[in-house]
């Protein structure tokens, strides 16, 4: 945690909600990492779980604590960044960790290229019980991609400029399923520049509680897809657009190999059903 007098290098914003089980190793993850001025700060909208009592334990360490009321996650996401100092910003949620010395080459790569605004990276997917599962790679970030399905930003490995953040509106409080991937588009559209890097930086966990592993939001997802395309295309999809997207989603794989090996070895990290035509 840093002091009024000494200017943050990142800001953090944890969001939690009855994830206790995970709670702790979250936080320690973020207040671990050396080589950096952490201004980190926790979301708790009301949970029942014994998260309140874990992140009272930790207040000392933590710059900011918002315990009340929200409208989902990306309204707290947004209560947390209003509180934000520094110029970099990321957010884990509560179930997630970050590897070391994650926030030290985020800090650092924004120094050395004030050119980019947002960059992405890589990580791990772990399970319920911390164990590795395969690695999560982080495409090139583009808006047609985007629109065509073809892009992932691995969200806890994703650390963005607080200009660019403030350019947009905030998280979308009415997306209960994709509010990260929305920013990440709004911010594009606002003109801000992009890099992928290819470091390891974060475990995104999956488990039956998750909203990724628990594949309940499928029809949302979908709308999201949806009004993606829509608002980046600028018209509604057309049946040829399925195919567009399957030959975007083939130079995707042609792109990253890795990434490519991966799914063939291990089959899709998590997603709703196959393409609605």
């Amino acid at each position: 945690m840093t002091t009024s007098l000494d200017p943050p290098d990142v800001s953090i914003v944890t969001i939690s909600f009855n994830q206790g089980r995970f709670l702790a190793e979250a936080i320690e993850s973020v207040l671990s990492q050396r080589g950096v001025r952490i201004d980190y700060i926790v979301v708790d909208p009301g949970s029942t779980d014994g998260s309140r009592e874990i992140i009272d334990s930790y207040r000392p360490h933590l710059s900011a604590v918002i315990l009340e009321p929200d409208n989902g996650p990306a309204d707290g996401l947004n209560k947390g960044f209003v509180r934000a100092r520094a110029e970099v910003l990321g957010y884990l949620n509560a179930d997630d960790v970050l590897l070391p010395g994650a926030l030290e080459y985020a800090t650092r790569y924004f120094r050395s290229r004030p050119d980019v605004d947002v960059i992405t990276g890589h990580g791990y997917v772990i399970d319920a019980d911390g164990r590795r599962l395969r690695s999560n790679y982080s495409d090139r970030f583009s808006l047609r991609a985007v629109a065509y399905d073809a892009c992932v930003s691995v969200q806890p490995s994703t650390f963005l400029r607080r200009s660019a953040y403030l350019r947009t509106s905030g998280f979308n409080e009415s997306n209960r399923s994709n509010w990260d991937g929305e920013l990440l588009v709004d911010m594009a559209r606002a003109g801000a520049r992009f890099a992928r890097v290819d470091q390891l930086m974060s475990c995104h966990r999956m488990h039956p509680t998750s909203i990724s592993g628990s594949r309940t939001l499928a029809d949302a997802y979908f709308a999201y897809r949806r009004r993606m395309f829509e608002t980046i295309v600028g018209r509604s999809p057309r049946r040829a657009d399925a195919l567009i997207g399957r030959a975007h989603r083939l130079l995707k794989h042609l792109a990253h190999p890795r990434a490519t090996a991966e799914r063939v070895l291990r089959g899709p990290i998590v997603g709703p059903p196959p393409d609605r035509a």
